[in-house]
C-alpha cells in the first residue's frame, strides 16, 4: 500500500476553485500569485472589484467586494452608523469603510483541515457577497451623497421588490 505525504503532493491553492467560477462567469481577473486574484464583476449598481487572497500559515481565504464609494470626512459617522445596521443584520461577512479606497465588503473562509473549497461553498460565498453588496449599495449611495439618515437608508434597502416595472 503506497502512503501519500502531504509533502508528495503538488502545492494546491484554493484559489483555483475560484477561478474556475470566475471563469466560468466570464469575468475579467488578474491571478497575481498563487496567493491572490483580483477579479472585475459587473453589477446592477457599478462594477464590483474583487480581492481574493490565500493565507496558508491562517488556513483561510480571504474575500474583499470593493466599490467605488468614497466616504467624505463630513459623512462618516452617518455611514459608520450605517455600517452598524447593515451588519446588525448580516449572516455572513461585514460591510467596512477603508480610509484609502472606500466601502467594501468582507468575509473570510477558513479552510484548516478541509482539503480546500468546494465549488458550491464559493458559488455561494461569492453569491452572497454580491447580493448583499447589490442590496446595501443604494444605501450607502443614500447615506454618502443624498444626506439621508441611517435608518432611512436602511428601510429603503430592506424593501423586497417584488417583479419589474
Amino acid at each position: 500500500m503506497t502512503v501519500i505525504r502531504m509533502s508528495d503532493v503538488e502545492e494546491f491553492s484554493p484559489l483555483d476553485v475560484i477561478e474556475q467560477i470566475v471563469a466560468a462567469n466570464d469575468w475579467a481577473f488578474d491571478r497575481l500569485s498563487d496567493e491572490e486574484m483580483a477579479v472585475q464583476v459587473p453589477g446592477k449598481w457599478c462594477d464590483y472589484n474583487v480581492f481574493c487572497a490565500w493565507d496558508e500559515n491562517v488556513g483561510a481565504v480571504h474575500f474583499t467586494v470593493a466599490f467605488d464609494t468614497r466616504v467624505p470626512k463630513t459623512r462618516r459617522a452617518p455611514v459608520h452608523e450605517l455600517l452598524a445596521l447593515i451588519n446588525d443584520k448580516m449572516w455572513m461577512g461585514h460591510f467596512a469603510i477603508w480610509q484609502e479606497e472606500g466601502l467594501a465588503y468582507r468575509h473570510a473562509l477558513p479552510l484548516r483541515g478541509s482539503g480546500g473549497p468546494s465549488l458550491e461553498q464559493v458559488e455561494d460565498l461569492l453569491q452572497n457577497a454580491l447580493i448583499d453588496c447589490e442590496r446595501f449599495y443604494p444605501a450607502f449611495q443614500y447615506v454618502v451623497w443624498g444626506g439621508k439618515s441611517a435608518a432611512d437608508a436602511l428601510a429603503a434597502a430592506m424593501i423586497e421588490c417584488v417583479g419589474e416595472a
